[in-house]
């Protein structure tokens, strides 16, 4: 019994951070109106407040996954906390709209740090992939724990005490994790000798600014108009800068990889020789390493998993913003009774963990995480009978099912992603898979944001949305039967081969 409570004991610290980062997406969405009240804000405050978090998380995810590769994953999740713990201080003694706007952004920064770190320590204590498959869905169920309980949680606080205590519940929770981060996670330090390289000073800052300023612009499209000059020159900006940092990344890439294999490593045995590989070898030790390796992307199974996760979040999330919206405008419900509305969706990790455990331990990633997509389309298309006056009830297959579709296969896919991803590149890696997440979500609010608005009426804008979700996740479907297809060619080809050689095929 003690030994299972020790072996958990880090589970639960990495699950608690994740868990800070999600409650803080939605918790301090219903505490707004006090907000505006309390410091005067005017509403581009108010909308930097809830967009400046998510901005600058996105901005900054590549930015931390690299330096927990660079630096260990431990350091960085601890400093990813001690960030967001002191920001949410911060934001619970702000006297100003601006003061609170910026510990907002600094909470999104100690995220970024913190939630790639979190994965790649979970790789590295779970190495057996049907034990990391149990880990990965306990750490998702409590993460979409937090993200469901948020507006109930928020209104609870809110309506008992005052919207500071939506921040000052994070001090607590955030001093328990760095407590039990540092008495039960072992620092290791993940990129290690020859290939750790230096820095990418410039990969880094063209990552932060074209994110930042990309994430930014989808926030800002939502409220102000794809055409709205800000928008476009953030749009333009983030593009440009993107664009870049590819040319840098895949340079910095090539310049490596050269050095790494000199010419000289061929030449005969000679002191002339020798001398000039060792040159060589130093010259690659203490050259900069690319912040994302192009060739990542080039696993096959890396790079579809990350579109499913743009996927899921674009059809998603847009939706969960819309269907907010449906419930407070059409059907007059208050903060609390949305929040509670909303919970047969956004509370299915209770019941996608445990059937995500079982299965995947079985069959891997890719059948939940197809069957999931394929969920979550038909949980879409139930949004087709809504209007002001439907009775609830005729609304909770709709709620039900895309919420476990998306949280099955979120859960599924960061499996996925830990597997693809190398043991040197854990934290880039799931940083890349969330920046997509990231995006997407920022993508589905903002144009869903505009059909409903654009389409002649809320309730035609909110079908033709949930139309757009279905199609979002029936792609997503597809990607993911031609991973799980390609799978089991290649575990037919080893058993072939083991047949043919007399070996026993690899399991897993």
């Amino acid at each position: 019994m003690r030994a299972s409570l020790r072996t958990s004991l880090p589970l639960v610290s990495l699950s608690l951070g994740y868990f800070l980062v999600m409650l803080d997406v939605t918790v301090v969405t219903v505490a707004v109106p006090d907000i505006g009240a309390s410091l005067r804000a005017g509403p581009a405050a108010l909308q930097w407040c809830v967009d400046g978090y998510s901005t600058v998380f996105a901005g900054l995810l590549l930015l931390g996954g690299g330096l927990g590769d660079r630096f260990g994953h431990r350091r960085v999740f601890l400093w990813g906390l001690g960030v967001f713990t002191a920001a949410s201080a911060a934001c619970g003694l702000a006297a100003t709209a601006g003061a609170l706007v910026a510990g907002r952004l600094a909470q999104g920064a100690g995220a970024a740090f913190l939630v790639p770190a979190s994965l790649a320590l979970l790789r590295a204590a779970h190495p057996d992939r049907a034990a990391r498959a149990r880990a990965v869905a306990v750490w998702g169920a409590v993460a979409s724990i937090a993200f469901g309980a948020g507006p109930v949680v928020g209104g609870l606080l809110v309506a008992g005490l005052d919207w500071r205590a939506v921040f000052w519940l994070n001090l607590p929770v955030g001093g328990l994790t760095v407590f039990l981060t540092m008495r039960h996670i072992p620092a290791v330090r993940v990129l290690q000798g020859p290939g750790a390289g230096r820095m990418d000073p410039l990969g880094q800052v063209l990552g932060v600014v074209g994110l930042v300023a990309l994430a930014g612009a989808l926030n800002e499209a939502g409220t102000a108009g794809w055409t709205a000059p800000p928008v476009l020159v953030a749009a333009v900006t983030g593009v440009v800068a993107l664009a870049a940092f590819a040319v840098v990344e895949h340079r910095l890439e090539a310049t490596t990889a050269t050095l790494a294999t000199p010419a000289t490593l061929a030449m005969p045995a000679t002191t002339a020789a020798s001398a000039t590989t060792a040159t060589a070898a130093m010259t690659a030790a203490s050259a900069r390493r690319p912040l994302l390796p192009p060739s990542l992307f080039r696993r096959k199974a890396f790079s579809t998993t990350a579109a499913i996760g743009f996927l899921i979040s674009f059809g998603y999330y847009g939706m969960l913003f819309l269907s907010t919206l449906y419930f407070r405008q059409e059907r007059g419900y208050d903060a609390l009774e949305t929040g509670l509305a909303l919970l047969p969706s956004v509370c299915m990790g209770l019941i996608a963990a445990p059937l995500l455990s079982r299965v995947t331990a079985r069959t891997g990633p890719y059948v939940p995480m197809a069957a999931g997509l394929f969920l979550g389309a038909a949980g879409f298309l139930g949004w087709l009978v809504a209007s002001p006056g439907v009775p609830y009830p005729a609304l909770l297959f709709a709620l039900a099912a895309t919420g476990l579709g998306q949280t099955t296969t979120a859960l599924a896919a960061t499996a996925a992603v830990i597997d693809a991803a190398p043991a040197d590149g854990a934290g880039v890696a799931s940083a890349v898979f969330n920046v997509a997440r990231q995006v997407g979500s920022a993508a589905g609010v903002a144009l869903f944001g505009t059909v409903a608005t654009a389409a002649g009426g809320f309730t035609a804008g909110l079908r033709l949305s949930a139309v757009l979700a279905a199609a979002a996740f029936l792609v997503g479907g597809v990607l993911a039967t031609a991973l799980l297809l390609g799978a089991r060619r290649r575990r037919h080809a080893e058993k072939r081969e083991a047949a043919a050689t007399g070996l026993v095929p690899r399991v897993g």
